[in-house]
């Protein structure tokens, strides 16, 4: 069986303080080559205002974040769209769970319930930090930054595992 490719090349290095985990790249950001790549997305913005990064990043510099001790990936890593649209056997969560306890960073962030959920082995989970990690890694829930998850945006989420993020010192 051949294995399958990544759309998206994980960005993740040992001791990052935080690793934010998506469901899977979205047509744009297959296209570009790069993490959260469409217009209508809030998660470059938004990592900008809490603070997680000094500047708004384009979609192309998701590389640098590394130097702020954020990495990426997704729980989908050769698929593409939206999570209804990622088909069954894309899913998979033991691979991700063995690159976080691999790479052990501070916090994970999951962008999206369904990420979090489908990692988890859970049918509804809250926003927030979760009361169990994966090994020793913490784990958070944010809304998703995404333009279809609109209707359920709130930064308030994101501000909270900034000001986590922001009390470890490397």
């Amino acid at each position: 069986m051949k294995p399958k490719t990544h759309v998206l090349p994980d960005l993740l290095e040992h001791d990052l303080k935080l690793v934010l985990i998506g469901t899977a790249a979205s047509a744009a950001s297959a296209k570009a080559q790069a993490y959260y790549a469409h217009p209508g997305n809030l998660f470059w913005p938004t990592l900008f205002k809490t603070g997680l990064t000094p500047r708004q990043f384009s979609p192309t510099d998701f590389p640098q974040l590394l130097d702020f001790g954020i990495g990426l990936t997704d729980i989908a890593k050769s698929a593409t769209g939206s999570d209804a649209q990622i088909p069954d056997d894309a899913w998979d969560a033991d691979a991700l769970v063995v690159k976080i306890r691999k790479y052990q960073p501070r916090y994970v962030g999951f962008t999206s319930k369904a990420a979090a959920t489908s990692t988890l082995g859970l049918k509804k989970i809250d926003y927030g930090l979760f009361p169990e990690g994966l090994g020793e890694t913490g784990v958070f829930v944010l809304p998703s930054p995404s333009g279809r998850a609109r209707g359920y945006w709130d930064d308030t989420w994101w501000f909270a595992l900034a000001r986590l993020v922001k009390q470890i010192t490397q």
